[in-house]
């Protein structure tokens, strides 16, 4: 199944139209959920006929595709900013919690953000699209911690970084479908074994 735009905007009314597609399809999936969203309905509500969605989408996961990029891209610019901050070794853990942080209560205010990294995981070509990110993100964080690490275990730790990384997105998966004070014991629970990890290379 293709998961790309059919074509990439190049002039500003093209730019406008892929992201009046794109917000209208968000709002739908936070109101209704990502299996009740269909195509048409996406077309007549962002203000044109169904076939301007199918000249630039060819399905619906292309145009979940593009929602998880651009989510994405917000998380590395978020992601960055926090991992900027570390200066030394003891500033890792912290930023560890920021970062988890950041990121649970990001996914937690926004139930259509909930609901398209629900869809990213029962579809084999967006969970790709998610490992892929997972590991850019992790590699963001060994590039900057690396250094401070000692060599020999420079290789496993980024093994553990990307593990943790990526079950972080489960972690709050599950949290979220408990009440507030499991789920924020979830949370703190995870945490403790992030620490514990790394406290292995700290």
């Amino acid at each position: 199944m293709a998961t790309r735009p059919r074509r990439l905007p190049k002039q500003e009314r093209s730019r406008e139209r892929i992201d009046a597609i794109l917000s209208t399809t968000m709002r739908l999936i936070g109101e209704k959920g990502i299996d009740a969203v269909t195509m048409k309905e996406v077309g007549a509500l962002a203000g044109g006929p169904i076939a301007t969605v199918y000249h630039y989408f060819p399905n619906k996961s292309a145009i979940l595709a593009m929602l998880y990029e651009r989510f994405s891209e917000v998380s590395r610019a978020r992601f960055g900013a926090i991992i900027a901050e570390i200066r030394g070794l003891d500033d890792v853990t912290a930023a560890a919690d920021r970062l988890l942080d950041d990121y649970y209560e990001r996914v937690a205010e926004d139930p259509a953000i909930q609901d398209l990294q629900n869809a990213i995981q029962a579809d084999k070509a967006l969970q790709n699209l998610d490992i892929a990110e997972t590991r850019q993100q992790a590699r963001m964080f060994c590039d900057h911690v690396g250094p401070l690490i000692d060599p020999e275990k420079r290789e496993q730790f980024g093994r553990v970084v990307f593990l943790i990384f990526q079950l972080a997105g489960g972690v709050v998966r599950l949290a979220l479908t408990q009440d507030e004070e499991e789920g924020r014991r979830t949370i703190d629970d995870y945490r403790s074994i992030i620490h514990a990890q790394l406290r292995l290379f700290l």
